[in-house]
């Protein structure tokens, strides 16, 4: 602004008369420049307040899931110890889940079979550990 438009400032040099128009131009416009620091930041400190909002969001989101996950799971052993098939459709009607939950049930049902084959891995190893303890 302060090189395009000439002022009453010259010393007949490039740089000083440069020098003369950006500081003029700083002096001139120091409240509007004011002005787009405080719009700035006040924006800055929306999307940190957003970022944050989004950031609890997704928590709860992935507790629901873990929760659901782990009911799912309760519900597959309640099931296979009374010898019976396990149904995540019968158990986990949409009546049932957190509001605005939006997996899907076969993935929850992947996950709980997924957990259950994890346990039983984990009981078998440390079945396989017992005999060499005793014998050490």
């Amino acid at each position: 602004m302060g090189m395009a438009e000439p002022d009453h400032y010259f010393a007949h040099h490039p740089q000083i008369d440069a020098a003369f128009a950006q500081a003029v131009t700083w002096a001139c416009e120091a409240k509007n420049l004011n002005l787009m620091s405080l719009y700035e930041s006040r924006a800055q400190r929306r999307v940190e307040r957003n970022m944050k909002m989004l950031k609890d969001l997704q928590a709860e989101r992935k507790s629901a899931f873990n929760q659901i996950v782990e009911d799912a799971t309760l519900l597959a052993l309640h099931a296979a110890a009374k010898g019976e098939p396990y149904d995540v459709e019968r158990d986990f009607p949409p009546e049932a889940l957190p509001p605005q939950f939006a997996f899907s049930l076969p993935k929850i049902a992947h996950l709980a079979t997924h957990n259950l084959r994890l346990a039983d891995a984990k009981k078998q190893c440390e079945a396989a550990r017992q005999p060499l303890r005793k014998a050490a």
